[in-house]
């Protein structure tokens, strides 16, 4: 064999090394993710961090938007009224503003209704990344928020906060 031969035959089996090292870290890596599991608690507490983490008093009283989001989790009128659809326990948006606890049923009155396969999977302690993915950019977004490119950027910082 000629030298030029031997040198391509040498770099090509490094070539090869290095492709399934890369593929044996991919595996670990993503089987690593796979098993990570996420509850309820673990995702509001996210979000809500995100939302007012920086307030005073973990967020109760706070107003954002110019007024429009209340409380811990930044919740807009039409959230809770969507929400309130759905539990007729939910009657007054102004308590969004002043409690923890009805903002929390809220957001979960609102995800029963937009994912409630997540929610429930997330209830159980056995959530994935995707499912607090799901709820996250729901509650930033809407309804159809998980699909939205602009919620992108929202589900960057809750995922810090993992």
């Amino acid at each position: 064999m000629s030298s030029f031969t031997t040198h391509h035959t040498d770099d090509m089996k490094t070539f090869i090394h290095l492709i399934l090292l890369f593929v044996l870290a991919m595996i670990i890596t993503s089987d690593a993710a796979a098993g990570e599991k996420y509850s309820w608690r673990q995702t509001l507490d996210a979000i809500r961090e995100v939302e007012t983490g920086g307030q005073p008093n973990n967020g109760i009283g706070a107003r954002g938007d110019g007024g429009a989001a209340l409380g811990p989790y930044q919740i807009w009128r039409i959230y809770h009224t969507d929400a309130a659809d759905r539990d007729k326990s939910l009657t007054n948006y102004q308590n969004c503003l002043t409690s923890k606890s009805y903002s929390e049923k809220v957001i979960r009155a609102y995800m029963h209704r937009y994912a409630r396969a997540e929610l429930l999977r997330l209830e159980a302690g056995k959530g994935t990344r995707a499912d607090v993915e799901k709820v996250a950019r729901i509650h930033n977004g809407g309804p159809r928020g998980h699909k939205k490119k602009a919620t992108d950027k929202y589900w960057a910082k809750v995922a810090r906060r993992l």
